[in-house]
């Protein structure tokens, strides 16, 4: 009897077990199943406190270099900066043309010209007359910095941290390690301070070669800079700092607290345009000092890592392969949004906040994605607020409109997402080489040369084709945007277009042909030796995509029985050909540096010829009507006039066919529906005080949009089930069945 409850015993302790554990992975399986049906956004990539706060989500492919205002100069580093300075000016977020607008200035720069001997000179005084003007510059009171270790100081007003030894920074990795942050009050003085950075040895400003023709005495200041700072490493090392306020710079200077004066050599009315920008930003002595301490580059406690501001967010996470965080800057003066703008901005919706305080947003998160795809995913799962299109997304995204516009499919229809486009201040042309025997020159035969091939190269098609749609031919050299630009009938390019219903329509093939018989080259070939015309073409070419253009570029040649000869290189090669002037035809670009008529034109105006100055001009175009109108035109002030004499140098210009004018590219940009007040601007990048997003509606679409698919594991705990059941039913039959003694031995049997 007691081996039968022993093997019963036994039968049972190896039976219960089994089922004991089936059951508690069976309920553990289940209760995380209840978790995600009623868990919303298990898969969200953010921290669940977050979930409906008024945080802006987007991302960043490069790693920004510099965050130093005056180095920087990169579209990946303004999206941060932007949001962080403030520059005197700013532009006008919704009007177009742009704008200028004051920022930190408390009106407008006034200015005022002299002639050589230092008398004043009327507001419309001829510009040869001017010997220099003075920009006033007035900025507003009561505009202090972010919380910052660098204004930190101690109950007697002695800094805290402006005199440290690397000692003393051992357990310092991040600004947040100093206990104590302070702040002060912008002044005049701050401005004038990076203006002298412009010329800091140690430092490379990218605009200092312009900036040094016009600003009066910047060049010898870098010159005085130079030998004081070699002077100082010999005798105090390479931690020496170098204080810029011990050495004056004549063309600039605080003339109060609130007030300062650029004096720029001649009339030079573009230089407000330099006044938007982060090279005039305010850089407060103190924080130059804090960040030139020793130790202090070695931990990337620099400018370049860690901005110091008056705008509205600050830095305060700087993980450049991981993510960079924005927040409220608590010290900031406020500002409000525009009362006013374009046509039509109030139909859009973009005046419902007029007059209101801004920021909207208090938080922006930038997460990096070095990859399109996982960007693209997120954007569509609703993590991130805002989407470029990249070539690989753009038919899931667009399609062609009725009138042949651009509006989102119908799949981000019912997501609400929203497609915002601009056009860029950009142009890409193909330009001709006016020193090349036969395609420069300004003979009736190169110019209707020139005239044919510009007809001839479709350029609707090649926008279809190559840029998905994204850009509009150019009819000219100004982009649209920009102060001169004519738009509809009257700024149609009369050589290659003609109006018709309501649109410029490109001449036929036959007006090309016809051109081209007139320059002497009938049906491709050279009426004098009746040899097939062979054309040039360099390029930096590489890969298949640049293949189909190519062959493409060729077939609008062919359309005039012209031979193009694809002379493909490498880029150094290709620029050294653009110096020399070796080149025949090629590609070419320009990205306006500000929004003035100017900074177009003068591609094209002789004393800036690539070959004979090394100027911009990479045609080598040298009229001299337009030399001389332009040289009229550069210095005026926006008016009927000027407008006048644009329009004379554009119609020059395009008589003459220099370029085949291209294209201006189109930026498309994609947003959810709980982004509002969005209106791109080409020219500024602090849009994101203007923007607000509805956090709510956020929080409501995430949840809908990203429910968890559980019916594979459903699925897959079925089969388990299923296939658990036999083998515990058999065990339970075992359990139950009775036990069969065992026989006892017989007494005296051999075991």
């Amino acid at each position: 009897m007691a081996a039968k409850m022993t093997q019963a015993r036994g039968l049972l302790y190896t039976v219960k077990p089994m089922n004991f554990q089936f059951c508690r992975f069976f309920c553990l399986a289940l209760s995380l199943l209840a978790a995600a049906c009623g868990s919303s956004g298990w898969n969200n990539p953010y921290p669940a406190a977050d979930s409906g706060k008024n945080i802006f989500y987007s991302a960043f492919t490069e790693r920004p270099k510099h965050l130093d205002p005056v180095q920087s100069y990169s579209e990946n580093e303004a999206v941060f900066n932007a949001q962080i300075y403030e520059p005197p000016l700013q532009y006008h977020y919704l009007k177009r043309p742009y704008t200028l607008v004051p920022l930190s200035a408390a009106e407008m720069p006034r200015v005022q010209y002299y002639d050589k001997t230092g008398r004043k000179l009327s507001d419309d005084a001829d510009p040869k007359r001017i010997a220099y003007s003075i920009y006033q510059i007035r900025i507003k009171p009561r505009i202090h910095y972010q919380p910052h270790p660098a204004f930190a100081r101690d109950k007697n007003g002695k800094f805290l941290y402006q005199d440290l030894k690397r000692e003393d920074l051992k357990d310092v990795y991040t600004l947040s390690d100093f206990k104590e942050q302070g702040t002060r009050e912008l002044n005049a003085k701050d401005y004038v301070y990076q203006i002298k950075r412009l010329a800091h040895p140690r430092l490379h400003s990218p605009i200092f070669g312009l900036m040094s023709e016009y600003i009066i005495g910047l060049k010898q200041y870098a010159d005085a800079l130079k030998q004081a700072d070699q002077a100082l490493l010999a005798k105090e090392g390479k931690d020496a700092w170098l204080d810029l306020t011990r050495y004056s710079l004549e063309g600039v200077e605080a003339t109060g607290r609130y007030t300062y004066q650029v004096k720029v050599k001649g009339k030079y009315p573009q230089f407000v345009y330099w006044l938007a920008m982060f090279f005039f930003a305010p850089v407060p002595v103190e924080v130059d000092r804090f960040y030139s301490q020793p130790g202090m580059a070695e931990k990337n406690l620099t400018l370049d890592w860690y901005p110091v501001g008056t705008g509205p967010y600050m830095l305060t996470e700087n993980n450049p392969n991981s993510r960079m965080v924005l927040e409220f800057n608590p010290n900031f003066h406020g500002e409000t949004y525009p009362a006013s703008g374009e046509s039509g901005d109030a139909k859009a919706g973009l005046l419902k906040d007029a007059g209101k305080p801004l920021p909207f947003i208090d938080k922006a998160v930038f997460s990096r994605e070095k990859e399109s795809i996982p960007y693209w995913n997120k954007f569509l799962q609703g993590y991130y607020d805002a989407s470029g299109i990249s070539s690989d997304s753009y038919d899931q995204a667009v399609q062609v409109g009725a009138q042949g516009e651009a509006v989102v499919t119908d799949a981000m229809r019912e997501k609400g997402i929203k497609l915002e486009t601009s056009v860029a201040t950009t142009i890409i042309y193909m330009g001709f080489n006016m020193l090349d025997p036969v395609v420069g020159g300004y003979t009736e035969r190169a110019r209707k040369l020139r005239q044919a091939i510009s007809v001839a190269v479709d350029y609707e098609e090649y926008i279809s084709i190559f840029a998905n749609g994204r850009g509009i031919p150019a009819q000219g050299p100004i982009a649209p945007g920009i102060w001169g630009f004519r738009d509809g009938q009257a700024g149609i390019n009369p050589v290659v277009y003609e109006w018709a219903d309501n649109r410029p329509k490109r001449k036929s093939i036959e007006t090309a042909k016809r051109l081209l018989a007139e320059a002497g080259y009938p049906d491709g070939r050279d009426a004098k030796t009746g040899k097939p015309l062979l054309l040039n073409f360099d390029v930096t070419a590489r890969g298949p995509d640049d293949k189909a253009r190519l062959d493409w570029l060729r077939k609008q040649f062919a359309k005039l029985d012209l031979q193009l000869v694809v002379r493909a290189t490498d880029y150094n090669r290709f620029q050294e050909k653009i110096r020399k002037g070796d080149a025949q035809i090629f590609y070419w670009g320009w990205n306006a540096d500000y929004p003035d008529p100017e900074n177009f034109l003068f591609l094209l105006a002789g004393p800036q010829g690539k070959v004979k100055f090394d100027g911009e001009n990479a045609a080598n175009y040298d009229n001299p009507e337009y030399n001389e109108l332009f040289e009229r035109m550069k210095n005026m002030d926006n008016s009927p006039q000027r407008q006048a004499i644009i329009d004379k140098m554009v119609s020059i210009a395009r008589n003459d066919a220099p370029w085949l004018w291209g294209f201006h590219p189109k930026d498309f940009g994609l947003y959810h529906g709980w982004m509002q007040n969005v209106k791109p601007n080409q020219m500024a990048r602090n849009n994101l005080k203007y923007e607000r997003i509805d956090a709510a509606l956020r929080s409501q679409e995430r949840r809908e949009w990203n429910q968890p698919v559980l019916w594979p594991v459903l699925l897959i705990l079925a089969v388990l089930v299923a296939s658990a059941v036999p083998a515990v039913l058999t065990y339970r039959r075992k359990e139950r069945m009775a036990a069969v003694p065992r026989p006892e031995p017989v007494e005296g049997a051999r075991l």
